[in-house]
């Protein structure tokens, strides 16, 4: 694998605080106690930098994702510093996507427009439900009209890039409950909808204590409902949980699905980055934030090669995912691998009518059988 066919390179900076951790979140997140402590983190978040400058070399930032946590607890000039500083050892691109996670709970008036002045061009904003009993349930700190009016201020604020989550299958939710939320989210015509479905993981408050979800009837008849209203709205789905109008993808998610790099920067962030050499490799950062606001030496906690036996895996786990999937020429140029090694596999997989011809991309009955399709694929 040769520089110049290095995959593109993104940038994911994680903020661990938020004002309550929620029962069903299993990101690395801790409740704040006292104040945020801005300066130390962004000093600690440049210093930690200067490790990963090796994974660059002459590539642009092509997207940046803040996620956490609640990054929107940062002030604006916390972004305005940061980004000051990543600029002088990192090239970001002309156009390139900056996106900030932010929860309607923690915006005061006026926020937005000073995170669009520091360079974000982009939000998320975590909405999950607009019903009161549910987002009491999910551990939410905002209401629906806290919601509401994110939205709204967001696009005055000049974002005219933004995203909204929102969550279904919740704890006795109905289908009218389900596309009701999404109703009030498409009247603020949000560019994006990521719509996904809770589950319960581990080391959550939900996983230990289980709430009662709906059964699997009416988690699949929300599911073909708010298919059938958002398409009807005219958002497409490119990914199994994302949707968007007019093309305006998540670039720097779509930089994920198709295995790129990206640098890591925060408490518990992750990282991949290939080399020229060829060799490819994960990493994470010291999860505590008072670990890494005061580590001595590396915030890299560890790190593993992805060997060329566990390549076709990792890319298709991610690559499949896309509604149009990727060309087949993809594949052997972000893994290293000859797509000659996979393509038993292949070919039965479209003799049994679960992938399209030519292209690596599931047919909507490989859609509903992702997983069965990912295990042909598991190393020895």
């Amino acid at each position: 694998m040769t520089d110049t066919s290095r995959p593109p390179l993104s940038l994911y900076i994680h903020v661990p605080w938020c004002v309550r951790k929620c029962p069903y979140c299993d990101f690395n997140s801790h409740a704040l106690t006292g104040d945020l402590p801005e300066g130390a983190y962004r000093h600690a978040l440049l210093e930690d930098l200067q490790e990963d400058l090796g994974g660059v070399d002459n590539r642009p930032i092509d997207t940046v994702f803040i996620g956490g946590g609640t990054p929107s607890l940062m002030s604006a000039d916390f972004y305005h510093c940061l980004f000051d500083g990543l600029r002088e050892h990192l090239t970001l691109a002309p156009d390139a996507e900056i996106t900030l996670e932010a929860n309607p709970g923690t915006l005061e008036q006026g926020r937005f427009r000073g995170f669009r002045e520091a360079g974000i061009n982009r939000l998320s904003i975590g909405v999950q439900s607009f019903q009161a009993s549910h987002l009491e349930v999910l551990g939410r700190i905002h209401d629906a009209d806290a919601a509401r009016r994110a939205m709204d201020e967001a696009r005055a604020a000049g974002f005219e890039r933004f995203n909204v989550d929102l969550m279904h299958g919740l704890p006795d939710q109905t289908v009218n409950d389900a596309i009701a939320d999404l109703h009030t989210a498409m009247a603020h015509e949000p560019p994006h909808i990521s719509w996904y479905q809770l589950t319960l993981e581990p080391n959550t408050a939900f996983y230990s204590a289980p709430p009662r979800l709906p059964d699997e009837e009416t988690l699949a008849a929300i599911a073909d409902a708010g298919a059938e209203t958002l398409s009807g709205s005219g958002y497409r789905p490119y990914e199994v949980s994302a949707w968007s109008r007019d093309g305006d993808i998540a670039r720097h998610n779509l930089n994920y699905w198709q295995f790129g790099d990206y640098l890591a920067l925060g408490a518990g962030a992750h990282g991949k980055i290939t080399f020229p050499n060829g060799e490819i490799r994960r990493y994470w950062k010291t999860r505590q934030p008072a670990a890494y606001l005061n580590r001595l030496g590396s915030r890299t906690a560890g790190q593993s090669t992805i060997e060329p036996s566990e390549r076709p895996l990792e890319f298709l786990m991610n690559a499949l995912r896309l509604t149009d999937g990727v060309e087949e020429a993809l594949f052997e140029a972000r893994t290293g691998v000859p797509l000659s090694s996979i393509q038993n596999e292949l070919t039965a997989l479209r003799q049994e009518g679960l992938l399209t011809p030519d292209r690596l991309q599931t047919t909507p009955m490989g859609q509903r059988y992702l997983d069965s399709i990912l295990q042909r694929f598991l190393g020895d």
